[in-house]
């Protein structure tokens, strides 16, 4: 069962994944990776954070500055010559317009109000990027092919970045949980920058020779949803339920995980398994593996790799109590969990927990009784060294007394599933699977900052879920629009690289239906625009390291969508397909010269209703088009289709045209 890598590299590739954490909640897992560990944010000052020495200010339209002050307090600005004031509202909120300026630089940003004064030095106006998404977007530049050469050019110091630390939060934040600052490019720092917005950056210095700035805000294994606000989400309406829960959630932490337990179980039944239900203690387990080491990964155990099985893993034990031990209050501490555990003990649902350090379940009175107790969870995990972690002595039965029973009898473990799409519900307030935790946390407290362009480079969590994700991706767009207050702030969307299999015949694939609802989004949208990497990917890491061409290619996207060139925003791009006789033509637009195969025209497929009608066609170039034969019945087109395609269409531009699939229409179309 092959899943996407998810929350896990939230500690591998941020250090220090720290999160505001809500009650009863453990520690985020710690790692090595691209940035600096978070360090607790001095109390909010007359500036807001984002306003500092080096930082980058967008030219070309006002200029948003904001910061905190008693209510009622004046405020004035000043920057080089430019001023303006504002007044600090009931909540202690003061915001001042200051007029347009072109790229130039450095100034001195000033704010003096009720008594204080607050300095920001070496301040550029130029261009700012929000750099968003998972993994491959907080991926440092140090880890990218030829690194070390491209870094020891680094010294423009005109380039800035201003890295936000993961933090998850249950209602949304106006200032930062952890420090921020912004850092000069250089030899020395820029390993630390984020690899694809710099390659960006450094591209766009070709042909705009302004400051840029670059704001990251990511979090390894984050699905898009947890980057939508609350409201937003209220709207969407098909996270309803998880979102009542969360609410309880914030007043009443015991409330909500009995919630979630019976939002679990309904869930489950739901599958009409026969038979009890494995949390429960009538269920007969006897047909299920031992473990030969709870505490070490499930790949582990037969094999050396920690890949190996993902997904949703049930695991059995009892524990053994005497009277007055059963009649105590408890916390069954499960230790470090990988990723989340939804447990039960006697039949009786405990709660359940998303990525804890200490996977904590308080034990009410009258679960335990003499004799006999079993304990089981469930645990769901999407990439590597799934499972509990550590020694039997991390998995204790905490009494009231102070005493402790350890869990150390025989664990027996059955995969829930061989089907990939039994996932299980992901706990709402969960630090990457959740929902809009990690906008509350990153990007809520950006506030109105002034953005030339979003950048997005997220989908490898939301495999599963990508029915929903065209339409979550065109909220979360609209919903940092209003944040920002720029109702045409243009979006670059990378679509996911290749990973995985290379089919050797046509079938169905998470990653192609990602990539699909990513090319929709898109086309739904006038204001953003796609990058094709398909073929720059690594079928073997979902962390490619060619970034140099990721960035290149969303430089191209940028001179596009946001600076207005008559450049393509990449490949050529379909514009549909039609029957003419027993041929399908498919027409391209944004052709840069013209169609080039490399190595024949490879990977087109002639499809009718189902997947296993799907069939790969003999394909051709005609002029701006491509033709199909022997078409038979085919209703659609498909292309460059699997989860590591090999796609041969580019332009001479030397971009490739991108993953679809569309309808084949009953008429030829018009030449264009």
């Amino acid at each position: 069962m092959r899943i996407a890598f998810w929350a896990f590299v939230a500690g591998l590739v941020l250090a220090g994944a720290a999160f505001a954490q809500p009650a009863g909640r453990g520690a985020a897992p710690a790692g090595r990776g691209a940035f600096q560990g978070p360090q607790p944010a001095p109390p909010p000052g007359l500036l807001h954070a984002m306003f500092q020495d080096h930082a980058v200010l967008q030219r070309g339209e006002p200029i948003r500055v904001y910061g905190d002050a008693p209510a009622g307090t004046s405020v004035n600005v000043t920057l080089g010559t430019a001023s303006a004031s504002g007044t600090a509202d009931s909540s202690g909120h003061w915001l001042a317009t200051l007029p347009a300026m072109q790229a130039g630089g450095p100034y001195t940003l000033t704010a003096t109000g009720g008594g204080k004064s607050e300095t920001a030095n070496d301040v550029l106006v130029g261009d700012v990027f929000l750099c968003t998404g998972q993994s491959n977007m907080a991926f440092g530049q140090s880890g990218a092919a030829n690194a070390a050469a491209d870094a020891r050019g680094a010294t423009d110091s005109q380039v800035r970045q201003l890295n936000i630390p993961t933090n998850a939060s249950i209602a949304p934040l106006a200032s930062f949980a952890n420090r921020v600052n912004w850092t000069v490019e250089s030899p020395d720092t820029v390993g630390r920058f984020s690899a694809a917005c710099w390659y960006m950056v450094r591209d766009l210095k070709k042909t705009q020779n302004v400051p840029m700035g670059m704001v990251v805000a990511a979090w390894g294994g984050a699905r898009i949803r947890n980057w939508i606000s609350e409201p937003t989400l209220k709207r969407l309406g098909y996270f309803n339920d998880d979102l009542s829960t969360l609410d309880t959630y914030k007043s009443d932490p015991q409330a909500a995980m009995r919630m979630w337990g019976r939002q679990w179980e309904s869930w489950y039944r739901g599958l009409k398994i026969a038979g009890p239900a494995p949390w429960e203690v009538n269920f007969d387990d006897s047909s299920w593996a031992i473990s030969p080491n709870p505490g070490q990964a499930w790949a582990l155990w037969h094999g050396d790799n920690p890949d190996g099985f993902i997904g949703q893993m049930w695991m059995r034990t009892t524990i053994n109590l005497t009277a007055a031990q059963a009649a105590q209050a408890a916390n069954l501490d499960l230790g470090s969990v990988n990723e989340e555990d939804e447990t039960w003990v006697n039949g009786k649902d405990v709660g359940g927990t998303s990525f804890s350090n200490k996977a904590e379940h308080v034990v009410s009175p009258g679960i335990l009784k003499e004799g006999r107790n079993v304990i089981v969870s469930n645990i769901f995990c999407s990439w590597r060294n799934c499972g509990f972690r550590g020694p039997d002595e991390n998995r204790v039965l905490r009494l009231a007394d102070g005493s402790s029973v350890v869990l150390n009898q025989p664990w027996r473990y059955k995969q829930m599933s061989d089907k990939d799409d039994i996932i299980a519900p992901m706990i709402p307030w969960g630090v990457t699977h959740g929902l809009t935790m990690d906008y509350n946390g990153m990007v809520s407290p950006i506030g109105a900052y002034n953005f030339k362009a979003a950048v997005w480079y997220q989908g490898e969590s939301d495999l599963y879920f990508a029915s929903r994700y065209r339409t979550n991706m065109a909220a979360m767009m609209g919903d940092w629009r209003a944040l920002f207050r720029n109702t045409t702030l243009p979006f670059l969307i990378v679509q996911i690289p290749n990973y995985g299999e290379i089919p050797t015949k046509p079938t169905p694939s998470y990653w192609s239906d990602v990539r699909e609802a990513q090319r929709l989004a898109v086309k739904d949208d006038k204001y953003a625009a796609l990058t094709v990497n398909v073929d720059i990917g690594d079928p073997a890491s979902l962390h490619p390291t060619n970034k140099q061409e990721a960035g290149r290619r969303l430089a191209i996207a940028a001179r596009h969508i946001v600076y207005g060139e008559p450049v393509p925003p990449s490949g050529p791009e379909v514009t549909g397909a039609a029957r003419n006789g027993d041929s399908v033509t498919i027409r391209f637009a944004g052709i840069n010269g013209k169609l080039v195969g490399r190595s024949g025209v490879n990977g087109f497929e002639l499809c009718g209703a189902t997947q296993a009608s799907c069939r790969w066609a003999a394909a051709s170039i005609s002029g701006n088009g491509v033709t199909l034969a022997k078409a038979g019945n085919a209703t659609r087109v498909r292309y460059c289709w699997g989860d590591a395609p090999v796609c041969t269409l580019y332009d001479t531009s030397g971009l490739p045209a991108g993953p679809f699939e569309v309808p084949i229409s009953g008429r030829k179309l018009a030449a264009r």
